[in-house]
């Protein structure tokens, strides 16, 4: 692909991350109004909603076989929205997102056989290690926040496992509205305790819709149109600027900033997403940071 062909979606790429990153700062500022579980009940069903009308996933639906995986799917996007929001509520966006990057990035390195690979592996442990003495010596990172974090981490990467199941049967723009439906069902109950008057506010609405727009629907579109002309690993080297794009973010909207050892462990978990996704062979099911309506 020529410089100026490949321009246009490596943009797609860049402003589906800024979107995803800053409606997750945004999201922060649901927090003190509906809670963890309001703010995720609210970007989800809108989310849903949104994806339901642009790609109206039921036409032709015959679901019988896949089911169990979409059920699992579905629970696994939902789940990791709630583990990565409650990390966002204690510790920054910034560090969360590297955290959570470390799901994908084991999907893949998982599977490979190669010495010089697990290269990417012990620079992303060195950059998680970091991140954890952090939280264990209590100078910087709540150790709660760290332990959502993680957990986002390994359902990003159940998410993965399931959606490659079911991706085979039906497309992916499919299975991921699907997917919102499930996650929907299974968020919507928690947030019953927080519902009050003002969640239906016009502005509290509007900044939940934002949300959405800014964190699933718009990047999700961006990166559908970017990996039809992309190469997957550029791809996998572009979106692997995540924990970085969070932290930038983080501060633009929040004023949240990161210390020194920080920052050094942001910069190892995406150096070595980018290294997976440049380096690990073609034949490895997905690339390091898969597109993902996590964040």
């Amino acid at each position: 692909m020529s410089g100026g062909a490949s321009a246009l979606p490596a943009a797609a790429v860049a402003v589906g991350l800024i979107s995803q990153n800053l409606g997750a700062a945004l999201a922060k500022n649901l927090f003190p109004i509906v809670g963890v579980e309001g703010a995720v009940a609210m970007r989800i069903a809108f989310s849903a909603i949104l994806l339901g009308v642009l790609l109206r996933p039921w036409r032709g639906l015959s679901i019988r076989d896949v089911w169990p995986d979409l059920l699992l799917y579905g629970a696994a996007l939902g789940v990791m929205n709630l583990c990565i929001y409650q990390a966002f509520k204690l510790i920054p966006i910034g560090v969360a997102v590297a955290i959570e990057v470390l799901g994908p990035l084991a999907v893949v390195l998982a599977a490979t056989r190669r010495l010089a690979d697990h290269v990417w592996t012990l620079l992303a442990a060195a950059g998680l290690y970091l991140l954890l003495r952090d939280a264990w010596s209590g100078a910087a990172l709540d150790p709660r926040g760290v332990a959502f974090a993680l957990a986002a981490a390994g359902c990003w990467a159940l998410y993965i496992v399931f959606g490659k199941r079911v991706s085979g049967r039906l497309s992916g723009g499919r299975a991921v509205a699907i997917g919102m439906i499930v996650a929907t069902m299974l968020t919507a109950p928690l947030a019953v305790p927080r519902v009050d008057a003002a969640m239906f506010l016009p502005a509290t609405l509007a900044l939940g819709v934002a949300v959405a727009v800014l964190s699933s629907a718009l990047p999700y579109l961006l990166e559908m149109f970017a990996l039809r002309r992309l190469p997957s690993r550029v791809f996998g080297l572009l979106v692997s600027s995540a924990p970085a794009v969070a932290a930038v973010a983080g501060f633009l909207v929040l004023r949240e900033t990161l210390s020194v050892t920080q920052w050094l462990a942001v910069g190892c978990v995406a150096i070595a997403s980018a290294g997976a996704a440049t380096w690990v062979r073609r034949d490895q099911p997905g690339t390091a940071v898969e597109g993902g309506p996590d964040a």
